[in-house]
This record gives structure tokens, sequence and C-alpha cells, in this order.
């Protein structure tokens, strides 16, 4: 990857701590979890991800969404409710969507799935998705499509929504195509969010195994753009991050612009790539843009999907 030069350019930044990037995934997830579309009644949560705030339990939030909190618990399998953390995610599902012991569950298409990302969450195989939805192509999923996922051990059922679709013998099967590093086919050469940078320190893990985000060092005065379409979820200030912009995009993507002077939009704000987002600050002795990028809330190396 290119490096661009900058004007004014020090030596490369000090590592920031850890507990920067514990803020940056709370921050980012609180912004996947704070806009409910019932005006703040809770039952807007059913069928999204939300991220668990302090004092929650698994039974206030499955009143919240009005689901059975038995259903809540089986869309969540690995999730101890005696051991929720704050920042923690978790699926809540809709009224749509059924979980009935043994299986197969009614499961209803999220941004970003795949079968092997449902089989891995569910504990079964893309193998027994596939075979329980003759008619369905993995390769085209549809955000908001009901399908059925046999858990592994229990009977394998064809979904009764997909009666019309046509058989395998009318309709080909086409082979799987591979994931690539789990990232939707909309995350590819996405502009870099300045136009003259220089990275002071590389996404990755520090020398005692903590993960860190890309730091980007620039000129004085720069302003840090939109890397996708999407939506301002966060526009604000942060402890130690100074003033923060996290933008939500398709496909469940995010990114997030950090240690900014001051934001250029505003939260619920709609942005188009290229947008100003904000004005990068100072840090460590000249101006500095952390830049973060996330897919389901997973850290994504940025230099994946930016040109």
């Amino acid at each position: 990857m290119a490096q661009r030069p900058v004007a004014g350019q020090g030596s490369p930044s000090r590592r920031p701590p850890l507990i920067w990037l514990l803020i940056a995934l709370t921050v980012l997830l609180a912004g996947c979890a704070g806009h409910s579309r019932d005006g703040g009644n809770g039952r807007g949560i059913a069928g999204e991800w939300i991220t668990i705030q302090r004092g929650d339990t698994l039974g206030q939030i499955a009143r919240r969404a009005d689901v059975p909190l038995v259903r809540l618990k089986r869309f969540n399998p690995g999730v101890d409710a005696r051991r929720l953390a704050v920042g923690q995610r978790l699926m809540v599902p809709s009224r749509r969507e059924r979980a009935p012991s043994g299986g197969p569950y009614r499961y209803q298409i999220r941004p970003g799935d795949t079968f092997s990302a449902i089989g891995r969450r569910f504990g079964t195989t893309p193998e027994r998705i596939r075979a329980g939805n003759p008619g369905i192509e993995p390769t085209e999923l549809r955000v908001g499509q009901l399908i059925q996922v046999p858990l592994s051990g229990g009977p394998t059922r064809t979904a009764a929504s997909n009666a019309a679709s046509p058989s395998p013998s009318a309709r080909p099967a086409r082979k799987q195509l591979p994931d690539p590093g789990g990232l939707p086919a909309s995350a590819r050469r996405w502009p870099w969010p300045l136009d003259d940078y220089r990275v002071a320190r590389p996404f990755g893990t520090d020398q005692r195994g903590a993960l860190q985000p890309m730091l980007l060092a620039t000129a004085p005065g720069s302003r840090a753009k939109a890397v996708a379409d999407g939506e301002v979820r966060f526009a604000d200030s942060m402890r130690q991050l100074g003033q923060v912009v996290i933008v939500h995009h398709a496909d469940n993507l995010q990114s997030v612009y950090a240690l900014c002077k001051r934001p250029l939009v505003d939260s619920g704000q709609r942005v188009s790539r290229g947008t100003p987002v904000c004005e990068v600050g100072r840090h460590d002795g000249g101006p500095r843009l952390l830049f973060d990028m996330r897919h389901g809330g997973k850290p994504v190396d940025p230099a994946r999907v930016l040109r």
C-alpha cells in the first residue's frame, strides 16, 4: 500500500493504551443499539442486534422486545444470562422468527449473513442449512428472507415458505462461493478518509498482543471524509478519544473517526462518500486521525477495504 507524503510529518505516534480500543468498540456498538424504530418503547429492537448496557438482563430485554425469553436465549447460544457484560452484543429475534427445541429454527436473514456464518452461530453446518432450504441459493440471500436452520442432530425439514420455489431438479445448484474473510462484496475499494496521510500505525496487535486500530498522520487543517454512503450514528465527544464520529453503512459495516477536533456532521444525518465528517485534531504533537472499521461490530483491517 503506497503511503502519501504529509507536510510536517513527525515520528510515528506512541501506541495508545488498550482502553482506547475498548472504548471505541463500546461506542460503536452503542451506536448499533441506540436507534430504536419505535421512539424508545423497546419493541423496535425486535429483529435487531443490540448492545448490553449497564443493568440490562435478558428478562428485561425480552420484555422490551415483546419476545419470549426462551426464544431470546436460543437465538443467543453461548450467552450466559448470569454473566452479561456491558458492550456485549445480543441478537433479538423478530416476531417472525421461531426457535423450537431441537430445531429447525426459522431465521430471518440479516445484513452480511452467509450460510457459513449462520451455521457457526447456531452450531450447525452450511450443508445442513442448504439441505433444509432447497431452491435458495447461498449466494443470493436477501435481507429479511426467512430460512430454516436445522441444528446438528436435529431433524432437517424444508422451509414451508419455500414451497413455491423451484426444486433442485428444476434449478441447477450453484457451487457456493467462498466468503473472502467474512466481508461483504460491497466492502471493496473504498477511498481513504484523508486526501494526504501517512500510516503512523497500522491496524494490528502490539507487542503485548493487544489489538490496536489504525492511526493516520496528516497535515494541519485536514478534514476526514466518509469512506462510503451511510448514516451518522454518533457525533460527540468520548473520554480519551476526543470528538468521535461513527457512520453505519450497508451490509452491517461501520467506520469510526476519532481524535477529531470537531465533528462536521450530526447524529442521524445521512452522508455520501466523500462528505467531510470531522476536522482532524492533534495528538502526540501532530494532526492524527484514529480510523477504525467494523463488520457486525467485529474489527476489520481498513487496508482490506480501502483502495
